[in-house]
Formats: C-alpha cells, sequence, structure tokens
C-alpha cells in the first residue's frame, strides 16, 4: 500500500503541477557559462536587485525561472574570475541567454588559470560543491589527470572520508566515511552500476574504468530523495565526459617502468569534441589505453584457528611464498552525443564500453609444517571484466515553471575467466593449477616443544621466529634440497567461476516552480536487474591413480622470473625456492585428455570440490516526492521522501553429501538440487536537509537521512551445501528471508570559501544502524551427531560516528617563488562499533567490535607547486587499521585485521606552450607493503610488496 499511497502522491502532484504551469505569465532565463577552456559548473546567476537566483550544472547550462517580464540586469559570478552583469529584457516564456564567457580576475591569478592544471579544476569542484544541495565532494577530471591514478578508485582516493581496497598494489573498489565496502554506492551519471563481484558485493570493482573517461567524481554523503537510496556510507557518482562548447582534441602519450617486473608501461588517451549544424549537435568521443607489466611478492601464513586448545590456535599451520608476474591491459572508450534544440531542451546518447584483463602467471612454493612435503604450484590466470552500455535521455523546459527530465539506460558487467586449457573443450575455461610435491626424508625442524611451529612470542618455549623472518628450516637440508626430480605432478585443478549483471533502468523527473520561494520536484525510477554467477572451490580436480608419477624434470619448463631478486624487501631468503617451473603452454598441455589418460589421472569432481551455481532476478520500482523552500535570503530547507520497492526472485542450488546404507553397506551419495525463492521489502527514506548562510563566504549545513543497503546476492541466494560424512557435519547455505540494513543518518557541516581558490570544512557525523547482516556460525547437537551451521542473518545494530576536516589553501600572500605553494588536506576520524554474539560453553556473550573494513583514521595530503607553468604534486594517502574477518568462534582475540597503509606518490608538469606540457608520475615512492594480521600486529598472516612504478609522458591540445 506504501508504493500506491506515494505513485498517487505523485501523480497528483504531477497534475497539479501541469495545471499551474498553465496560468503562468513570467518569463524563464536560460544559457550557458564558460571560459576560455570550457563550461564553468556551478557559477552563481543572480537577478539583480532580487532574490532570484540559480546556478550552472555540471554543462555550464542554467535555467532561471519566474523572473518578471520586462528589464533584469543579471549578475553572473564564480569563484577566480571577475563578475559580468548582462542587461536583458524578458518576455513570458523561455528567453535564451547568449553564452557568458568570464575572465579570470587580476593578473597573477589569470596567469595559473589560464597555465596552470591544478587552479582550474580546484575552482570547479569547490564551486560545484558551494552551490550543491547535497552534502558533497567534488574531483574534476583535469584535478584527476594531473595526479598518478590511473583507474576510478585510484582518483577518489584523494577526496574527503574516502577509503580505497589495493588489490596487488592497484586500488579497485572505494568506501565513503571507512564504512564496509557493499554500503557505498558507485554510480555512473546518477545511476547505480551493475556489479560482477564474484563475491555477491553490489560496489562496482573500479579497476576496469580508466580515469581518463571521467569528467567529474562526486563523493555524496548526505543524500537527497532524488538520488538512488541504497548508500549508508555514501555514494560516489562518476559523470563521464560531454559534448564541449568549443571544439576541442587533445592527446597524451606516456611510457613508463616497474620497478619489480623490471619491464615497461605505457598509456595513451585522445578526446575530442565538437559542435555542427549551428553548434546544435555535440559530439564527444574519448579513449584511454593502459598496459603495464607488474610484479608482486607476497607471502602468507595459516594458522591452526581450528584447534580446541587456545596455545596451538596460533600455532603456524603452513608457509606460502607466491611471485606474481603479470600484465594488466585497461581499454575504455566514451562516446557522447547531444541535440540542443535550444537552451531549454535537449536530447542525449552516451555509450560506454570498459575492459580490464588482468593476466598473472603465480609461482608458489608451499611449506605444511606439520607434514613432511613440500610444495610447488604453478597456475596462470586470466581475468577478464567487461562494462559496457548506453544511455538515452533529454531535458525539457515545458513551461515557465515545469522541467521535464528523462533516462532509459542498460549495462551489463561481466567477469570471467578466459583460458582454455583443453581447446577441444569450451567446458574447460577456467584457471588452470598445477601441483608438485617432494617428500622429505626428516622433516621440518625449528619446532617447539610441543612438536609445532610458532613465531617466536606465540611459543611455548620461546622457539620461533617474526612473521617477517619465518624459515622453513630442513632437519636433512642436503637430502631435502629441492630437485625437479623429486617434484612429482601430484594435482590438477581447474577453478571455473564468474559473474555478470544487467541493469535496464528507466527514470523520469519532474520540477515545478511553484513561486520564486518554493519548488517541487518528482519522480520514478524502475530497475530491472539480472545476475548469474558461478561460484566453486574447485570445479575440475584430477588426481594421478598411476604408481608411476610425472617429475617436473621431465616437463618443459622457463627459468624462474628472478627479475633482479626474490623477496629483495626481506633480503632475499628465499632464493633457493625460485626454481624453474613448466611453462604456459606445458601448463595447458596437462589438461589435454591424451596426458590425463596416459598419466593416470582421474577426474575426482565434483565430490571433493562441488560448484554451485546462483542466478535471479531482481525489480526496484522507486519513487519520490521532494521540496525545496527558499525560507530567507539566508536559509534554504529542502527534503522529502523516497520509497523503493524491490522484488527479488533468486534461483540456486543445494549440494548434500551424506553417508547412506546400500545393501547393508555405508554409501557416500551426493546431489545437487535447484531450489527458488522470493524475497520482496519496501524500503521508505524521509530526508530532510538545511543549509543556511551565514555570509557569502560561510555556509552551514545540517542533514538527516535515512538509507538502507540491500543484502548481497551470495547472501540472499537459496545455495545450500551440506556434508555429513565430516565430523561435525557441516552446513553452509544462504538466508532469503534476510532484512535490508537501515541506517538514520545526521550529518552537520560547516564551509568557508578563500578568496584566492580554497577551502576549509570541518563536519560531524552519527549514523544510528540496525538489522547489521553477519555471517552466523552456530552449532548444534542432536545425540552424538554435531552440526555446525553458517549462515547470513540479521544481527544486533551499530553505530557509528566521526568527524572530518578539510583544507585547500593557496598560499598567493607570500612573496616571491614562495607563492606558488599550496596544499589539499583532509582528515576523517570514525568510531563504530557493533555487538556480535559468540558462545562461550552454555553461554553467549556479546562482543563489541568496529565495523568490517572500517578505519578509525584517513587522511589525505597534498602539498603542491604551481608557478610559471611548474606544476608538483606530492600526495600522501594514509588508511588506518581496520577489521577484515570477524570469527564468532575464536573472538577478539583472534579477529583478522589489514595493517595501517601510507603510500606516497609524485607527479610533475611542465607547461612549454600553452598546448603542449609534458609530465612525470611515480607511485609508492616508499614501497609500502600491504598487510593483514591475525589478532596481533606481529602475527601477520599476509604481507606484499610491489615496489614503484611511473612514467613519463606528453600531451598535446590540439585544440
Amino acid at each position: 500500500m506504501q508504493i500506491r499511497s506515494l505513485l498517487f502522491t505523485l501523480a497528483l502532484a504531477l497534475l497539479t503541477a501541469l495545471a499551474s504551469a498553465q496560468t503562468a505569465q513570467r518569463g524563464t532565463l536560460a544559457g550557458r557559462i564558460t571560459d576560455e577552456n570550457g563550461y564553468l559548473p556551478g557559477a552563481t546567476v543572480l537577478v539583480k536587485g532580487t532574490t532570484l537566483g540559480a546556478s550552472t550544472d555540471l554543462n555550464g547550462s542554467f535555467q532561471l525561472p519566474n523572473v518578471p517580464a520586462g528589464s533584469v540586469v543579471l549578475a553572473i559570478s564564480y569563484v577566480g574570475y571577475q563578475t559580468v552583469e548582462l542587461p536583458l529584457s524578458v518576455r513570458a516564456g523561455l528567453n535564451e541567454v547568449p553564452v557568458v564567457k568570464l575572465s579570470a580576475e587580476g593578473t597573477q591569478l589569470a596567469d595559473v588559470i589560464v597555465k596552470g592544471t591544478i587552479a582550474g579544476s580546484q575552482m570547479k569542484a569547490i564551486s560545484i560543491k558551494r552551490n550543491a544541495l547535497a552534502m558533497m565532494d567534488v574531483l574534476a577530471s583535469d584535478a584527476i589527470g594531473k595526479l598518478p591514478d590511473r583507474n576510478a578508485a585510484e582518483a577518489v582516493q584523494r577526496m574527503p572520508g574516502v577509503a580505497v581496497a589495493r588489490y596487488h598494489g592497484e586500488a579497485d573498489q572505494a568506501t565513503v566515511r571507512g564504512t564496509p565496502f557493499a554500503w557505498t554506492s558507485t554510480l555512473f551519471n546518477g545511476t547505480r552500476m551493475p556489479s560482477a563481484n564474484v563475491g555477491g558485493s553490489r560496489n562496482a570493482v573500479l579497476d576496469a574504468v580508466p580515469s581518463e573517461i571521467i569528467q567529474y567524481a562526486q563523493v555524496v554523503k548526505a543524500l537527497t530523495p532524488d538520488m538512488e537510496g541504497d548508500a549508508i556510507g555514501g555514494s560516489i557518482n562518476f559523470v563521464t565526459r560531454v559534448a564541449p562548447e568549443n571544439r576541442v582534441l587533445n592527446v597524451s602519450a606516456a611510457g613508463g617502468f616497474n620497478n619489480l617486473s623490471k619491464d615497461g608501461t605505457y598509456n595513451a588517451s585522445i578526446v575530442y569534441g565538437d559542435r555542427f549544424f549551428k553548434r546544435k549537435l555535440g559530439v564527444m568521443l574519448a579513449a584511454a589505453i593502459w598496459d603495464r607489466n607488474w610484479g608482486t611478492d607476497e607471502f602468507t601464513i595459516a594458522y591452526n584457528t581450528g584447534a580446541s586448545n587456545p596455545q596451538q590456535q596460533v600455532a603456524i599451520n603452513s608457509l606460502l611464498m607466491k611471485r606474481y608476474m603479470g600484465k594488466r591491459q585497461t581499454y575504455g572508450f566514451n562516446a557522447g552525443l547531444e541535440y540542443r534544440f535550444n537552451e531549454g531542451n535537449r536530447i542525449y546518447a552516451r555509450g560506454l564500453y570498459d575492459m580490464f584483463n588482468d593476466i598473472r602467471p603465480v609461482y608458489e612454493s608451499y611449506f605444511a609444517f606439520n607434514t613432511s612435503e613440500y610444495q610447488l604450484n604453478y597456475r596462470y590466470s586470466f581475468y577478464q571484466t567487461r562494462i559496457n552500455g548506453l544511455e538515452l535521455g533529454g531535458e525539457h523546459q515545458l513551461s515557465n515553471k515545469l522541467k521535464l527530465d528523462y533516462l532509459f539506460s542498460d549495462y551489463t558487467t561481466e567477469y570471467y575467466l578466459n583460458k582454455t586449457p583443453n581447446t577441444t573443450s569450451k567446458d574447460l575455461r577456467g584457471l588452470p593449477i598445477a601441483t608438485f610435491r617432494q617428500k622429505l626424508t626428516k622433516g621440518y625442524g625449528g619446532l617447539a616443544s610441543d612438536g609445532r611451529k610458532y613465531l617466536s612470542f606465540d611459543s611455548p618455549d620461546g622457539t620461533g621466529d617474526d612473521a617477517l623472518g619465518i624459515r622453513p628450516y630442513l632437519v636433512n637440508p642436503v637430502a631435502d634440497a629441492i630437485d625437479p626430480a623429486k617434484l612429482t605432478l601430484r594435482q590438477l585443478v581447474l577453478l571455473q567461476f564468474g559473474a555478470k549483471e544487467r541493469d535496464q533502468v528507466g527514470q523520469v523527473n519532474l520540477k515545478f516552480d511553484a513561486s520564486p520561494k518554493f519548488s517541487l520536484k518528482v519522480g520514478a525510477k524502475f530497475r530491472h536487474k539480472e545476475r548469474s554467477g558461478r561460484s566453486t572451490s574447485g570445479s575440475r580436480v584430477y588426481v594421478p591413480t598411476s604408481s608411476t608419477l610425472v617429475a617436473l624434470n621431465t616437463l618443459e619448463r622457463e627459468p624462474f622470473p628472478t627479475r633482479g631478486g626474490f623477496f629483495n624487501e626481506l633480503g632475499n631468503p628465499y632464493d633457493a625456492y625460485a626454481i624453474d617451473n613448466i611453462t604456459e603452454q606445458q601448463l595447458y598441455n596437462l589438461y589435454a585428455p591424451g596426458f590425463l589418460q596416459a598419466n593416470g589421472f582421474r577426474d575426482v569432481t565434483p565430490g571433493s570440490f562441488p560448484t554451485t551455481y546462483s542466478d535471479g532476478r531482481e525489480d526496484v520500482l522507486a519513487g519520490y516526492v521532494m521540496g525545496e523552500w527558499n525560507a530567507s535570503e539566508k536559509l534554504k530547507i529542502f527534503g522529502g521522501l523516497r520509497d523503493e520497492y524491490t522484488m527479488l526472485t533468486a534461483n540456486g542450488s543445494q549440494y548434500r553429501r551424506e553417508t547412506v546404507t546400500v545393501n547393508g553397506a555405508p554409501t557416500v551419495r551426493e546431489s545437487i538440487t535447484p531450489v527458488t525463492v522470493k524475497n520482496n521489502y519496501h524500503a521508505l527514506l524521509p530526508m530532510l536537509h538545511a543549509k543556511y548562510a551565514l555570509n557569502q563566504r560561510t555556509n552551514l549545513r545540517a542533514a538527516f537521512t535515512r538509507t538502507f543497503v540491500r543484502p548481497l546476492f551470495t547472501e540472499l541466494t537459496p545455495t545450500e551445501s551440506i556434508n555429513t560424512t565430516t565430523n561435525p557435519i557441516t552446513v553452509s547455505k544462504g538466508n532469503a528471508e534476510l532484512r535490508p540494513t537501515f541506517a538514520n543518518n545526521f550529518d552537520l557541516m560547516g564551509e568557508h570559501y578563500f578568496d584566492n581558490i580554497g577551502l576549509l570544512t570541518a563536519g560531524l557525523f552519527y549514523k544510528d544502524i540496525t538489522d547489521v547482516v553477519f555471517s552466523d556460525r552456530s552449532v548444534s547437537l542432536s545425540g552424538n551427531v554435531t552440526t555446525v551451521t553458517t549462515q547470513p542473518q540479521n544481527l544486533r545494530n551499530a553505530s557509528l560516528m566521526g568527524f572530518e576536516v578539510g583544507l585547500t589553501r593557496r598560499f598567493t600572500f607570500l612573496p616571491g617563488f614562495l607563492s606558488g605553494f599550496g596544499i589539499e588536506a583532509n582528515y576523517t576520524r570514525i568510531e563504530s562499533e557493533v555487538e556480535v554474539p559468540r558462545s562461550v560453553g552454555s553461554d553467549v556473550v556479546m562482543d563489541k567490535t568496529p565495523l568490517p573494513n572500517q578505519s578509525r583514521h584517513l587522511f589525505n595530503g597534498i602539498l603542491f607547486y604551481e608557478r610559471n607553468g611548474l606544476t608538483a604534486r606530492l600526495a600522501g594517502n594514509y588508511r588506518g587499521k581496520s577489521v577484515e574477518t570477524i570469527s564468532q568462534q575464536l573472538g577478539p582475540r583472534l579477529y583478522t585485521w589489514s595493517n595501517t597503509n601510507f603510500t606516497v606518490d609524485f607527479s610533475a608538469s611542465y607547461t612549454i606552450t600553452p598546448k603542449i606540457r609534458v609530465f612525470v608520475e611515480v607511485n609508492n615512492l616508499t614501497n609500502e607493503p600491504l598487510q593483514n594480521y591475525l589478532g596481533d600486529e606481529r602475527r601477520i598472516t599476509n604481507s606484499e610488496w610491489y615496489s614503484q612504478r611511473g612514467q613519463a609522458g606528453i600531451r598535446w591540445d590540439i585544440f
């Protein structure tokens, strides 16, 4: 009934708006504001002597309704530019204002804006933020391109309150205010992007999106009713490039080097835009390619956390050392068309195609300290992520008071493995892994008195190493030296997984300007989502049955890719294990039917590694009503109500492995059966904002918003896996009855704008969160049978609070050379708490812990210099430690944490001529490692190093 009531309200508001529009007698002014470099978003447009005003949108255009007929003076102002006063004669209906071109204010500032590369982007970001209804921060394309950030996630890491996840040296996901990554929505042009995250997260992976195709990045921290409401942390909206006012053609090319792989990289882009047919038809084309070789050294330590003895829970089970030596390729293409009938009416189309190839040969050495074997693995991964789609939309000033906009979009995101070891069978596309083992005559040494391996501070008798100094000591190092003749092929695995989502979205919005002080906006949006996925622990597994095993030295091999060192950061202690491994082609040949048959390999799938499938559809119908009221010259109040009705149908499979009696004998029986469930729910979201101008330079903002996040697809899908052949019996399943997580958000923000393109902000925020989704682990006992069940549940409530401060300041008040310096800095402090139940004997205790992925401290700092055509930036990004994995069984003592991470990057450019600029950029100057640990920072679970990368190039602005 709620959705029907809301739709009735929207229809009534629309009819009222249409009826009122027919009697409108005043005029509407519509135009566009530019400078010599293009559109100026966030410019202020006022009718002099009145309170009538508006600001330009991201395309530099404005519509100013309810202007009295007759002679008026239009005042246009912009940060850092001279104010322009334009006399106009207004008539009833639409009045097109000629394009207004602003000029920079003052000789020194004009030189910075024209020749520099930072000032212009700072002005755009500050102006958009200043005039926005929502609490947001903005990053413009010319700022994105001047830092060594080559994908969308790396670009937004510089913004206040934003944290990123890194994968082998490159950022791939982003979150706002330290909340779990799934609590931040990622949008393209205002519509949430589909996600092909295999883990089911709704947060889109951003390493497939090159930064060159982005015009603006907007980080919204307090939503308004006309925005998608599924974002507790906030939303990140990437606005792709649109047709410019003037002809644009620029190209860039760069080459570089990766210090670990010792290989080259290259990057190139081209942007073209123009207008035709009396400037009515606009065209924009942008393309980018980033091809780089990369490398990572990583070691992983697995602990004996399943033990019942607390001492032995921190014993070391194994050490896994990995060398990645691969290639990554990012391709992006963005096209935009716009037909402008007049300043009040336009239609447009946008197209996007992105492809990300992640190619990874991986060399692994594995030491299981409770066995007498050494293991060598070789895998060849070829992951592909594809994002493509199309948008069609329009904006129309239907009358003096009524404006209509609409949009239809169709986007698809797909993640899959693109290698087929056996070319005769398309079913074998996946990730191939070959495992070789060598038996040790005496086993491993360096063990404690209880026969187990520990870190020294955990050891019962002090016998052990530091985590970064852990060594696989051999009792008989001579006889048990690694020998390719003794390493024999013991297992072949072909992992098969992937995910695909397609979103088809239609939306319409109507804005009715009832009077100079009040406007009403209503809208509706429908999204149809289709998702398919495949998850597995190992889709196909082959093991030898023959007593004659294939030795590594009998296969085609190639030199180990040392590339100047193996774990250089630790002093190269593992060089003895950097042995020659098989070639890529040899790996594929191992899966050929002839090889498998000749060497006695049999398929043990699915008994050991069942594959599960999931697919489904999700339809969302959303509607909202929103009002804007200029209560006085200084106070603006706006808000309203949004309702999102979700209809989910999920299809999955249930895997059961159980022991049954057949002919008097126990027999293991396996089965996989399909299952379908439905889950429908409302999300009613009231929101209220207030903006108060203390003076022309200072704003105060306050907001109450209610937002939510939908459960992950993997949590909702009714996939169930039951194994009765283990002790205890294990059950893992989804939960289609999960409720969404809701949050009541309270925000207070102050903004002060300096004269010389600067900004000081400070804010407080609090979130009261209900129905947090958590992976629940329960133990039940029936007779002598114990069953352990893992299932996501809605558990205890949570809270999050914090503050943030930010400063952008140019030191133009200093003399001479020093006047070129400036800083951009922001800091966010966050405290969160959630209660997690844990069984202690027959009792249940509540552990209080921070939210997963939430860092207490986030900091970004940029020291820049800009003068006489030279621009340089030294940028630091800090993310504090955060809980990554919560264990109900072990409790807070053994939670898994990500460690603090502080990266430093550098970039510089020099303007040779007004159209030609050379640049250089370097990432990860300090070779900062990524680390996780178990409970104690000394108890590292994994650490990886990826060294520095950099490039130098040239940009030519032809037009």
